[in-house]
């Protein structure tokens, strides 16, 4: 395996990582707020930005079964920390075909998470 296969597999895995890392901590987060909502411990006020997070990861999913590769560089971009030329390179693509990607996921998950996909 090359150097950039290397690369692209551990920014890859590192990405991946971090989504369920935030993911699962948000779950714990939403369980514990729940429980002590239910016992009044909670002020109504804004809504909580750790639900966003939860529809990113659902509307991710739903990319992924669409469109594997957007759905990997949108994890690259947002839990790698990658811009969207570095994120091409790990993923062994030309930047122009990673700025169409990215311009196709962006509109899709804008739509996914302001519209409900349509629904």
């Amino acid at each position: 395996m090359s150097l950039a296969e290397n690369r692209g597999h551990f920014f890859a895995a590192a990405a991946e990582a971090m989504r369920r890392i935030l993911v699962d901590g948000t779950r714990r987060k939403n369980r514990e707020k729940l429980r002590r909502a239910v016992l009044g411990d909670i002020p109504a006020g804004e809504p909580d930005p750790r639900h966003d997070l939860m529809a990113l990861d659902a509307a991710l999913t739903r990319l992924a079964a669409e469109d594997p590769q957007g759905a990997r560089l949108v994890e690259l971009w947002h839990f790698g920390g990658l811009t969207v030329p570095e994120a091409a390179q790990v993923m062994g693509i030309a930047p122009r075909t990673a700025d169409r990607m990215w311009a196709f996921a962006r509109a899709w998950l804008h739509e996914e998470l302001t519209n409900g996909g349509g629904e």
